[in-house]
């Protein structure tokens, strides 16, 4: 069985080091709002799944 756990982990670390290394300017506001918005919601289903 996949460790869903682990790859969250591994894909939310990387979405977070991806929005550390875009320089907040106006053309990435977008692309960083979007990004954010997915880490939180995938992190609030992730501790809302938890036993």
């Amino acid at each position: 069985m996949p460790d869903y756990g682990k790859m969250y982990a591994i894909l939310c670390a990387a979405a977070s080091d991806a929005l550390d290394t875009l320089p907040e300017t106006e053309e990435n506001r977008a692309g960083r709002e979007i990004l954010q918005a997915a880490l939180d919601e995938a992190e609030e289903i992730y501790i809302s799944d938890e036993p």
